[in-house]
């Protein structure tokens, strides 16, 4: 069997999508590795962390032809096809909502993986235009593709629900993290990140873009009921929303003790986990939640908002909250900074919960989908 993926996101993206897209690639070459894999591009980018995924079983393959390279976007929308075809390709997975227009007629079986219909819920965190396109996107590949990966059991309603495809062409296969982030502490290196961003004694970590959805604000407020000693550093790219929240410290006399902090290389994000007392990971709406994963990994406990899934992500290891009660937040930190025993508790409860998300694991239940085909 050879399987193809679609490989834009895994080439081009350091976070997010792409993080997603190198780890189903690697622990599928690494658990099945009579299998090939071959991933296509529109483009070529130097990135290392995709590049340690080519190896025996696994090649890239980008635009050969003058058209193809000079309308990329065409190439992955249409044109592949027919480098699927030459390749040979048996089962093709778009990693990232998409696939190419016309699979379906080729004789290629067809996967595709949705991560979220936030745009859905919450319309106004987005342009028109990006609605629009998502919305196409999503909902044509769902209907053509042979199944669809949704990346937890809230993502699986809210396709059933939006675009009416039947329960069981959907399969909820969950997603892990970076090795990293469970890596046995370096604390050579986590006070040389301290040194270089100058982090405090005592931190709650909050991981994400720094954008309405994600409310960093409810936690920013809860500091005015934690000890005086403990800081918040939130750790993101900074969108308009960022100014709210740094205007409301400033305003509160909050600012000594909240930072955000952009551009932190993949390298030391681990690292920031393994030196704070908790995380806090408020959002509104995720398809999945995959810092809380991370935070964990790391030996972390702490606090995440109910309502969509994330307690799908953190199970019995996370306390869930109000997302718009400050009280509830502020409580729950107290509770978790105050009683050791308990944080001790949630922590080792987590890291239980957080076994179903192994490569091992997730690579089987992909390569059982597979077959299905």
């Amino acid at each position: 069997m050879i399987i193809g993926f679609d490989g834009k996101r895994a080439v081009a993206n350091f976070t997010g999508l792409g993080n997603y897209s190198r780890f189903v690639i690697g622990a599928l070459n690494t658990k099945f590795q009579d299998l090939q894999y071959k991933v296509f591009a529109p483009k070529q980018k130097e990135n290392h962390e995709f590049n340690t995924l080519l190896q025996a079983n696994t090649s890239d393959h980008y635009p050969q032809n003058k058209i193809a390279k000079t309308l990329p976007a065409l190439w992955r929308s249409k044109l592949i096809l027919n480098d699927l075809r030459k390749e040979k390709i048996d089962i093709y997975h778009g990693l990232s909502g998409e696939l190419p227009f016309g699979i379906s007629k080729t004789g290629i079986k067809s996967v595709v993986t949705i991560h979220d219909l936030i745009f859905r819920h919450y319309p106004q965190y987005y342009k028109p235009i990006d609605r629009t396109i998502y919305d196409y996107k999503f909902r044509r590949a769902c209907h053509e593709a042979d199944k669809i990966i949704a990346v937890s059991d809230c993502t699986k309603r809210d396709i059933i629900k939006f675009y009416g495809i039947p329960e069981e062409k959907i399969s909820t296969i969950y997603q892990g993290c970076h090795p990293n982030f469970k890596a046995e502490p370096d604390s050579k290196l986590i006070n040389e990140v301290k040194s270089i961003y100058n982090l405090p004694e005592r931190y709650i970590a909050c991981v994400g873009t720094v954008e309405e959805r994600k409310n960093l604000l409810l936690v920013a407020k809860a500091m005015a009921y934690l000890p005086k000693d403990i800081h918040l550093i939130a750790v993101g790219r900074k969108t308009a929303y960022a100014k709210e929240v740094e205007d409301f410290c400033d305003k509160k006399g909050l600012s000594d003790r909240v930072r955000i902090i952009e551009g932190v290389p993949f390298k030391y994000l681990p690292s920031i986990y393994h030196g704070a007392e908790l995380f806090a990971y408020p959002s509104r709406f995720e398809g999945f939640g995959i810092p809380i994963i991370e935070a964990i990994s790391a030996g972390l406990t702490g606090v995440a908002a109910t309502g969509s899934c994330l307690e799908e992500a953190g199970g019995d290891g996370v306390v869930y909250v109000n997302p718009n009660s400050v009280e509830e937040c502020a409580a729950a930190l107290n509770h978790l900074l105050s009683d050791n025993e308990y944080k001790q508790s949630l922590t080792i409860k987590g890291k239980e919960y957080i076994k179903r998300f192994s490569p091992d694991t997730i690579a089987k239940e992909i390569m059982e989908l597979y077959k299905s085909l």
